[in-house]
């Protein structure tokens, strides 16, 4: 195979790695370095040895991915230290292909519980339950037994079970997130609340805090607070579900990323940290 034909091969698996990567690593940046890093060790080995190379580029990627979950532990210095994964955002009505890709994304609700998985529990379940692979090829990767491998999947599978399973129609998605927006821009505090699950869980990055709410009317009457913002939101597509994005001219204010569930809003994730902000690749919106 030559260099053009290599080439081809790998640009046609880099979908399929990416979305591999990011359902690991929680990071559209990070994903992305992971695939280039696999392209870059398939250019330097013998191609002539490899017999099947999607499987070999899933292979590659599962232990980059792995490597890179373990030297995030490593560094991390507070065990208690929490932060949002970095989400995946367009504007409604963008590019149809970018829609569908963010359509069969991995919501953030799920992806913050996939962060509390072992770098192993995470591969075994992203790789058996959302790429249907066999355990005894994900059992290869791990070098453990098959049977090792399932139950790795097993305990992954019992903590994914608690994130909420947004509602599948886009639209009445978003027509829950703008009630909540028309009643957060007329301080309506009560219904504000009724548009909210009455165990709601919030889960806010600002000013360099992680808060952790959970309840209808606490979270409300923060919302409401906030209320003078809310005409500087725009309507977003966040890892495939309804969201704003929050900004003025100069600058982003806020991305919120909503989880909505039997037409209420179960889970509400919002990034404002302005120094996280600035990492996040925002499209642009038109701003009053």
């Amino acid at each position: 195979m030559d260099d053009e034909q290599l080439a081809e091969r790998f640009e046609a698996n880099r979908p399929r790695l990416a979305a591999l990567a990011y359902r690991m690593l929680g990071s559209p940046t990070e994903a992305h370095d992971a695939v280039q890093e696999a392209w870059l060790r398939l250019s330097r080995t013998n191609t002539d040895r490899i017999e099947n190379l999607n499987g070999w580029l899933t292979t590659i990627v599962a232990h980059i991915c792995i490597d890179m979950l373990r030297t995030r532990t490593s560094r991390r210095e507070d065990p208690l230290d929490e932060r949002l994964p970095e989400p995946l955002i367009s504007q409604d009505g963008s590019d149809p292909e970018e829609q569908a890709l963010l359509a069969d994304a991995v919501g953030v609700a799920m992806l913050v519980v996939l962060d509390t998985l072992t770098p192993a529990e995470r591969l075994a379940f992203v790789l058996h339950d959302l790429f249907q692979m066999p355990f005894d090829e994900i059992a290869r990767i791990l070098d453990r037994s098959p049977t090792a491998t399932r139950q790795l999947a097993s305990r992954a599978r019992r903590r994914v079970r608690a994130a909420p399973v947004p509602d599948p129609d886009m639209s009445r998605q978003r027509a829950v997130v703008d009630a909540f927006l028309t009643a957060s821009k007329n301080g309506d505090l009560e219904a504000l609340v009724a548009t909210l699950a009455p165990d709601i869980v919030l889960r806010a990055e600002a000013e360099g805090e992680f808060l952790h709410l959970r309840g209808a009317r606490e979270i409300a009457q923060r919302a409401i607070a906030f209320s003078f913002r809310a005409e500087f939101a725009r309507p977003a597509l966040i890892n495939g579900t309804a969201g704003l994005v929050v900004a003025t001219e100069d600058e982003p204010i806020a991305v919120m990323a909503f989880t909505v569930v039997n037409d209420k809003i179960a889970e509400l994730d919002i990034y404002a940290d302005p120094a996280r902000l600035a990492t996040l690749n925002l499209p642009l919106f038109d701003v009053p």
